[in-house]
């Protein structure tokens, strides 16, 4: 039987990457669009895979390329090429983003609180059932998507004003609340 052994790529970069990060460090706009097309996808599909959410990864892929423009200075050749240094940001900023999700706890009074405001009229206690049923249902969603979604049918918020308010994109405040409202019928049929 015959190994194949690849060889293993120096670890000084090439004369093109050299000039590439020189070009990002002087904070050179076409230097990140470079860095974007050659590096994007590899980056992309690692988040994709960490994160299992389409949305959260278009995210935390424009925050690691924003680190990489901010702290270009900062990429030491003499320890691996520069995809590799993506990796190691996209890899933090992953699990920074995953360590986010991690759902708090609910204040057990402000839902009793919530449904003892509810409760006038002869409707009121249809809708605190509705309210807590929703009020539950949605919290089994991603945080990120719950989150939106509160904003927009329990604060009454438009999807631009959510952007605003939360710094988040439009683009993906719309593709998240997409995502939840798809993922919020599917329990909702379920629980049917």
């Amino acid at each position: 039987m015959i190994d194949y052994v690849l060889p293993l790529k120096d670890k000084t970069p090439d004369r093109e990457e050299s000039k590439l990060v020189d070009r990002l460090r002087e904070q050179d706009p076409e230097a990140l669009r470079e860095v974007y097309r050659l590096y994007s996808r590899p980056v992309f599909g690692f988040l994709l895979r960490f994160l299992s959410d389409r949305a959260s990864a278009e995210d935390v892929q424009q925050q690691v390329f924003m680190e990489a423009w901010e702290k270009a200075d900062r990429f030491d050749p003499g320890r691996g090429s520069f995809l590799t240094w993506l990796m190691t940001i996209s890899r933090s900023r992953a699990i920074d983003h995953a360590r986010k999700r991690v759902p708090e706890p609910r204040d057990p009074e402000g839902t009793a609180q919530l449904i003892d405001s509810r409760l006038s009229g002869s409707d009121g206690i249809d809708e605190a059932v509705e309210t807590w049923q929703f009020s539950q249902i949605i919290g089994r969603l991603p945080a990120d998507e719950a989150d939106l979604l509160r904003y927009r049918f329990q604060g009454e918020l438009s999807q631009s004003e959510i952007a605003d308010k939360t710094g988040i994109p439009l683009g993906t405040v719309k593709s998240r609340m997409v995502s939840g409202l798809d993922r919020l019928r599917q329990m909702m049929e379920a629980e049917a």
